[in-house]
């Protein structure tokens, strides 16, 4: 059974979300909150979810962080019923957490120093 942890969670937002100018304190904030849905399991139930944090999945699921599946079940009365559900994509997850590892993004690769520099800082240098 695949685990993410804290850690690995705001590793992965790190990567992504931190690119784009995320700071590590909401990063670390995302984190606690995106595990606090699902807690032990890899799945939750759309309902449970209100119109914001909906927002959020959505966005995470567009970074990668989730998928949705739904589940089709009849009732007694002859309706149809679907069940949305947002599954937590543990394995992406964990890749995006450590991609810096597998790959030259260190301090021993030059271009990390320019792709890590945001825009400011070049136009800046422009002038």
């Amino acid at each position: 059974m695949t685990v993410v942890t804290l850690d690995d969670m705001v590793k992965a937002l790190a990567n992504t979300m931190g690119k784009k100018g995320m700071s590590h304190e909401d990063q670390e904030k995302l984190a606690e909150w995106i595990l606090s849905f699902f807690g032990y399991t890899d799945e939750v139930i759309d309902n449970k979810l209100t119109s914001e944090d909906r927002d959020v999945f959505y966005w995470l699921e567009e970074e990668g962080f989730l998928t949705t599946t739904q589940e089709e079940v009849h009732l007694k009365k002859g309706k149809l019923w679907r069940i949305h559900y947002w599954i937590l994509k543990k394995d992406q997850i964990l890749k995006i957490a450590h991609q810096c590892e597998d790959e030259a993004c260190g301090p021993d690769d030059p271009t990390a120093v320019y792709n890590n520099m945001d825009d400011a800082l070049w136009n800046e240098h422009e002038r």
